[in-house]
């Protein structure tokens, strides 16, 4: 992997769909979460300041790692150029999905059959 690529990690938290530039991505050290490091952020270069990426910038300030449910991980893309972080509200409703297992057995499957 070259050292220029990053990676856009978009998931779901409270409602709300993060979405992150990380130089890092693996399966990571815990079963059914997945690893992202070395977040990026935009430079403070410009004098226009994007309120709602100082946001995220914020919440993720001391962060050194974070481990991602499996399940709440929408999508990861290999990027060459970073784009702008940002937190928006999750649409479609005021419908959830129920949590269910990761692992195990297919639903309906009760077991070994005699």
């Amino acid at each position: 992997m070259a050292s220029n690529h990053i990676f856009k990690i978009m998931f779901v938290n409270q409602g709300k769909v993060y979405e992150v530039y990380a130089r890092k991505v693996s399966h990571g050290s815990l079963l059914g979460f997945v690893e992202i490091e070395e977040l990026v952020f935009g430079e403070r270069s410009s004098v226009v300041l994007d309120p709602g990426e100082e946001r995220i910038k914020a919440e993720f300030a001391g962060v050194k790692r974070s481990f991602l449910p499996v399940q709440a991980v929408v999508r990861i893309d290999e990027v060459r150029k970073q784009g702008v972080s940002k937190i928006v509200a999750l649409e479609g409703g005021n419908v959830a999905s129920f949590p269910g297992p990761v692992f195990g057995a297919p639903a309906g499957d009760s077991g070994p059959r005699k």
